[in-house]
Parts: structure tokens; sequence; C-alpha cells
């Protein structure tokens, strides 16, 4: 019990606990779920494909920016001035206003709507939900923690009901999957890209490592680096655990769900797997999982907008409702129009991002030079596509 409680008392514990609720947004609950769905008996194929581009990528974003000590500044530098401030607004603007804040708003609304009160508008649960955002995130030094010790927590227990009760009690046997396995293997390698959780663990590591200095005041910056790397593997561990889990309850429990929208196949599980008398549950996981996400994106996009777009000519707490602000503009477009809007911009971006990543990830642990070629390569052939195809 003593081992224990140390353990659980323990920076590291809490912090890989906070990494998890980060990255463990509303894509991370419904991708993984209609994979299994689709994929039936095929679904370690899926997961294979799901696990390099939602686990893998951001385990290596995460340490890449540890190696630069937090500064996403200096790792995004390294593709030239112009263009690393050039790509540090597009990551922003992508984790930001424009797609997944607002993204993450309205999947919450549509999967809580079966439990939200008669009438309740995506206009009136958008203040709502932006409200308590604010709430939690306009004190900066209290995020992790916030994060960490309460809504994690809470998320983990709720993911951990609904997932043992998916599997011990399903209701039916796996489909089989009879297309190829190539096509699906692809599919999953994009629904790990649409998590974003790359683009996520990037920023999220400065967060990361404010909170292990002040926590570490006379630690080595190799030492705050292995403490953070514990967290994140802590992080990433808990979030493949979950991933698989939930694709699995999607593969026993998901019999008639292929065609339902992605919006609505979280709810259309769990309440499947719990019933309506597990409702609370439901609710719970959805909200606690949404804005563990949205208050780390809203403090990280807020500080960039105070430090960089205003030059500190403005408070965290303005910069903050400047950004829900623009959240609660673009959220009114509904679900679907951000999922469209966005998919193409995904698709042909993210491969800039993971290319630098591997590049300067090459760079620190290996001292590998060659960054701006590939990157130059990359950006032709993604613009290219997006002209062309």
């Amino acid at each position: 019990m003593r081992i224990f409680k140390k353990l659980w008392q323990s920076q590291t514990l809490s912090t890989g606990l906070a990494i998890f609720s980060m990255l463990f947004g509303a894509g991370n609950l419904m991708f993984p779920l209609k994979l299994g769905i689709i994929a039936g008996t095929a679904n370690w194929c899926a997961l294979t494909g799901f696990l390099i581009t939602g686990v893998l990528l951001p385990v290596a974003g995460l340490i890449s920016v540890l190696l630069f000590d937090g500064n996403y500044h200096a790792f995004f530098g390294r593709a030239g001035k112009i263009p690393g401030a050039l790509l540090t607004f597009f990551c922003i603007l992508i984790l930001g206003p424009l797609i997944a804040m607002p993204r993450i708003v309205t999947l919450s609304y549509v999967m809580m709507s079966q439990t939200l009160p008669a009438g309740v508008s995506l206009t009136v649960f958008t203040i709502f939900f932006l409200g308590i955002t604010y709430a939690l995130t306009y004190r900066q030094n209290k995020i992790v923690d916030i994060l960490g010790t309460v809504i994690s927590p809470i998320l983990v227990l709720c993911l951990g009901i609904i997932i043992l009760k998916g599997l011990l009690f399903p209701a039916h046997g796996a489909t089989v999957y009879s297309d190829q396995l190539t096509p699906l293997f692809g599919h999953a390698l994009l629904y790990g890209y649409n998590t974003l959780d790359l683009l996520g663990s990037i920023f999220f590591s400065a967060i990361i490592v404010r909170l292990l200095c002040s926590s570490e005041k006379s630690a080595s910056c190799h030492t705050l680096a292995l403490l953070g790397l514990r967290a994140g593997f802590i992080g990433s561990g808990l979030l493949a655990l979950v991933y698989i889990g939930l694709s699995y309850v999607g593969v026993f429990n998901g019999a008639g769900l292929e065609l339902i929208g992605e919006g609505h196949v979280f709810s259309a599980v769990a309440f499947r797997v719990l019933g309506f008398e597990g409702a609370f549950i439901t609710s719970a996981a959805v909200l606690m999982a949404c804005l563990s996400t949205i208050i780390a994106l809203a403090a990280v996009v807020a500080e960039y907008v105070q430090n960089i777009l205003a030059d500190g000519s403005i408070s965290f707490e303005w910069a903050l409702a400047f950004v829900l602000g623009l959240t609660a503009l673009t959220s009114h477009y509904g679900l679907d129009a951000i999922l469209q809007f966005s998919s193409s911009i995904i698709i042909n971006g993210y491969p800039l991002i993971i290319t630098l990543t591997l590049c300067n990830l090459a760079y620190k642990l290996w001292g590998v030079q060659t960054v701006k070629l590939p990157l130059a390569v990359v950006a032709i052939i993604s613009l290219a596509k997006l002209l062309f195809y």
C-alpha cells in the first residue's frame, strides 16, 4: 500500500497521466472504436496502422522536443527562421481555433446530445463548454495538476468501466473482415493522423518541461529530459492500452454500426455496452476527454498569441478569451463542416511535421544535419497533391 501511495503521489506518474489526458481527446474516443467496428477479425491489422501514427509518432514528437529542452521555437527553427515561423503558425492554427479546438467542442456536443436537456442548441453548449474551459485554464500553473490529479483519473476510470464491460460481456462475436488488408492498414494510418496527437505532443512538451522545471529547480537539463521521457512513456503506454481496449470493444459490440457517423459511434457503442443506466459514465468519459485536451490546447495557443503575436502586450487571460472567442465562431459551422474542411489540410500538411520531427530526432540523437532538403521535397509533393488530385 505504501509503495502504491508513493507511486500515486510521484511527479512522474501525475505528469504521465497529464500527458495522457492532454493527448486523449474527442477524436481518440471515436477513431479506435470505428476501426474495430470496420475491421472485425482483422482488427490486429487496423491496430498496427493506428498505433504507428496514433502513438509512435506522438512519442517521437515528445522525445524530439524534450531534446530541445521543451522549446518548440527551436524545434521548428531548424527549418529556417521564416519557414520555421510559418510552420509554427500553421500548427497553432490547426491545433487552435481553425480545426482541433472547434472539432472538440462540436464533437462533444454530438456525442453528448442524447444526455443533454431538451432544447440545448450547439450555440448554448459551446458557450457553456468554453466557459468551463476558461475557468480551468486561466491559471496556467495549475493546468497540469488539474489534468493529472482530477480529470485524467476520472477519464481512465470511466473508460476502464466501458472497456471491461464491453470485453467481458460482449454483445456478439467479431465480424469477419473479407476485404484486402492493405486498404484497411492505410485507413488506420489516416485515422491515426486525424487524432493530431503528433502536433499536440510537440506543443504540450513545453508545458511538461515548465512543470518539471518548477518542481525540480536544481535538476539539470539531462535529468529533466529523463523525467519527461519517463512520464511520456507512461502517458503513451496508457494511450496505447486504451486504444487497444476501445478497438476490441468496437469489434465485439459494434455489429450494425458500420455506417454510423464517426461523431455518434462512441455514444452508440457505450449505450449498447452500459445501457441507458450508464449514461452518466458515458457522458463523463466524453466530457473529461474533451475538456482535458481543449484545456491543454487553449493554454498553448493563448500563450502563443500572448507572447508571439501580441509580443507580450496583453495578458494570458485576454489572449485565452480571444482564442476561445474565435473557437466559438468556428464551432458555429458544426462537426461535419469542420471534419470536411480539415481533411485535406491534415493529410497534406501533416507529412511536413512528421518529416521535421524525424529529422530533428536524427539530429539530436546521431548528429544528422540534413533537414531543409527533405522538408522541401515533402512540401513540393504535398503541394502537387493538393493542386492536381
